[in-house]
């Protein structure tokens, strides 16, 4: 097992959810945390309870996320979790929801890349951890947070086999149901992009079937300390992956594929 005495890991999205549990975890294990967060509140409670550094940054300011790495300096893990789940009727899209959508889950993650990367490049150690979903495998009717979720999958498969030779490690975390406040925070901080009220009972009652945020955070280290290429924090999504898997292999041979079944996560 990794020692992990006296490293420094920078998490966006860290002072809430899934971000917050992977903070726990670490400082479990004697690491030096720093949380970047939207939300001025919570940030100051999590860096209360976890002793840890914080930095009030909106992951889309690509000048703000760059003058906040200079602040806390060279990083042995970057966590880039922050995000959100817009829900935006096809109907209902315009260029402007699409580009704020982007910005936080797609946008936010290179900013952060851009941000670390260099340094862990020039040191030839460090590790990075990007937030996709079972969402970014197998695709939903979510149409905004499908298309990020499968870019930052295909983002961190590409740069894992770039960063290799350099001594860096690279993980997709692809969660399933998670209890996190994710459908309500959306909601507080994106109205226009939030979870319409008809569907926000049935949705949240699936997120807290799923792990907590504490549980995760320790999948999370487990499978930075193995280097997996995806985390997954439950197996919800197999047939969804076999169906594709299948429906991808049969179109190869030039069948007939059935309709993949969607699956929300």
């Amino acid at each position: 097992m990794r020692d992990w005495t006296g490293s420094t890991a920078f998490i966006t999205g860290g002072a809430r959810g899934i971000g917050l549990g992977i903070a726990r975890a670490l400082v479990k294990r004697g690491v030096r945390v720093a949380l970047a967060d939207v939300d001025e509140q919570a940030l100051a409670r999590a860096g209360e309870e976890l002793a840890a550094a914080t930095h009030l940054l909106d992951v889309r300011d690509r000048e703000a996320f760059d003058r906040v790495a200079g602040e806390v300096g060279p990083v042995d893990l970057l966590v880039n979790n922050a995000g959100i789940v817009p829900h935006v009727p096809v109907t209902e899209l315009t260029h402007e929801k699409w580009d704020r959508a982007l910005a936080v889950n797609l946008t936010g993650v290179i900013n952060g890349i851009q941000a670390f990367l260099p340094g862990m490049i020039e040191r030839g150690s460090g590790y990075v951890v990007n937030t996709a979903s079972g969402a970014g495998l197998v695709s939903d009717p979510n149409l905004l947070y499908a298309t990020a979720k499968f870019a930052v999958v295909g983002l961190s498969e590409s740069l894992r086999l770039n960063v290799a030779a350099h001594g860096v490690g690279v993980s997709v975390l692809c969660p399933g149901p998670v209890g996190t406040d994710i459908v309500a925070n959306t909601r507080a901080s994106h109205a226009d992009l939030g979870l319409r009220d008809e569907f926000v009972p049935a949705v949240e009652a699936f997120l807290r079937s799923g792990p907590g945020i504490d549980e995760v955070g320790e999948m999370v280290v487990a499978g930075v300390e193995r280097r997996e290429q995806w985390i997954f924090t439950g197996d919800e999504i197999r047939p969804h992956l076999e169906q594709r898997a299948a429906a991808l292999l049969a179109a190869l041979g030039g069948q007939a594929t059935a309709s993949v079944l969607p699956v929300s996560t």
